[in-house]
């Protein structure tokens, strides 16, 4: 029942960001949403991690496909956790939110949100392979400003755990500008979960 509901919540948070979303901005980019604080609210009172990006298309962009990638000391162990593909026209939002770990028991639980035109699309899916995130120090981002969405497949967000015992530091800048020049840098996790996103024409 609390996953329909924030299934719900995600969906109408989508509909009023696709909504609001102006067509002012640069063409064919994605960026940081600017969110209320109410909707920022909304999203801490039922969500653990959230993450909202707008994006601005042309018209040769037709489609977006939003997935989760699982690292885990660095290797590549699942590079398709949950996906959704759907079409999209002129303007929209993408949501990227993991359930409070206590609703879920120790399996980490995603949901992912697009809207555009009017119309949404999301879905919830669950890493049934987690380890012991409970137990670890995690850290989270997202890029900052603005990304081109021609750079094909974009990192948007992570979400890393770590056991180390002195502490873990966030992904750095450069590596959400060039993350295959930057791979190695998830060494430095036990676990990291990445958001990307690609643009198709």
């Amino acid at each position: 029942m609390k996953r329909l509901f924030i299934i719900l919540i995600i969906g109408l948070l989508l509909m009023v960001l696709s909504a609001c979303n102006k067509s002012d901005s640069n063409s064919n980019t994605i960026s940081v949403a600017d969110i209320t604080d109410r909707e920022n609210i909304i999203l801490s009172t039922t969500t653990d991690k959230s993450f909202v990006f707008d994006f601005e298309i042309d018209g040769e962009y037709k489609e977006v496909s939003v997935w989760i990638e699982k690292y885990e000391d660095g290797e590549l162990v699942d590079d398709r956790l949950n996906e959704i593909t759907t079409q999209i026209k002129e303007s929209g939002s993408i949501i990227f939110s993991s359930l409070k770990s206590s609703s879920t028991g120790k399996q980490q639980t995603f949901n992912i949100g697009i809207g555009s035109d009017g119309s949404t699309g999301s879905i919830s899916g669950y890493d049934f392979n987690s380890k012991d995130l409970d137990n670890m120090v995690s850290v989270w981002g997202s890029f900052p400003g603005e990304l081109s969405l021609n750079q094909g497949e974009l990192v948007l967000a992570n979400i890393c755990y770590s056991n180390d015992e002195n502490g873990v530091s966030s992904l750095i800048t450069d590596f959400y500008k060039d993350p295959a020049g930057n791979i190695n840098k998830l060494k430095e996790y036990d676990v990291a979960y990445l958001l990307k996103a690609e643009f198709i024409k």
